[in-house]
């Protein structure tokens, strides 16, 4: 894309952290975004903090449920009338050892980092199919392929969306469909920081993952940036 003026966006989880700074930035760059997050609450308050910048539309959405995913979309079909980005970006994690974690926790993991971008995906698909492409970014990690103690069911839930976002693009790139996902090491947002103590400059910003997401909209038809890692210049020795 050359430009990303009057694109219709959809970044999930954007009320806060990384999916916020994407949606900032696609706002500034003149695309219209739509946001979903769990709360009502927090939802409409992000909309009304980002209605400066742009064009935005807010829904509240639990995207672990299929039912929730399909009347999100179908609302931002209504608010938009189209899609051409998808940003996959909600996400969370529990972190324990193996026989420390409930069952219901791997589940809530695996749902939201894994599940979730497939039922997104699926329904942007079904849009992307019948309007001549689309662009699909899923916001992943380095935890996807740098597995740690306490991290087993958020490691293998980022390196099965690493796998997930690899095979959907082999599916659909003659379908004019781009698939990237992007693999930020140590962020600091809430979700990031919230399991370290003092400085955290060291640590990625999330406007510097919004960045690296416009730069792989930005790239030419002809080109695909299908992965992207991202990594602190200068971690703490």
């Amino acid at each position: 894309m050359t430009s990303l003026k009057d694109q219709a966006a959809i970044v999930t989880g954007g009320t806060r952290g990384i999916g916020r700074a994407i949606a900032e930035r696609l706002l500034k760059e003149g695309a219209r975004v739509a946001i979903c997050g769990r709360s009502e609450e927090s939802t409409r308050r992000a909309a009304t903090e980002l209605a400066p910048l742009g064009r935005v539309f807010a829904y509240p959405a639990n995207v672990t449920k299929v039912d929730d995913v399909r009347r999100f979309f179908e609302a931002v079909d209504r608010e938009f009338g189209k899609l051409d980005i998808l940003v996959n970006n909600a996400g969370a994690g529990i972190f324990r050892k193996v026989a420390e974690m409930a069952p219901e926790e791997w589940r809530q993991v695996i749902d939201l980092n894994l599940s979730a971008p497939f039922y997104c995906s699926r329904e942007a698909l079904a849009r992307f199919l019948k309007g001549g492409g689309g662009f699909i970014v899923n916001i992943s990690s380095l935890a996807g392929k740098n597995a740690f103690s306490g991290g087993a069911a958020y490691n293998a839930a980022k390196a099965g969306l690493n796998a997930f976002s690899e095979a959907l693009l082999l599916d659909h790139r003659h379908d004019n469909v781009r698939v990237a996902y992007i693999m930020p090491g140590s962020v600091d947002t809430e979700f990031g920081s919230g399991r370290r103590s003092g400085d955290t400059s060291w640590m990625i910003a999330a406007e510097d993952v919004a960045e690296a997401v416009v730069a792989a909209l930005w790239m030419p038809a002809r080109t695909m940036v299908s992965r992207i890692e991202m990594r602190p210049s200068r971690p703490k020795k």
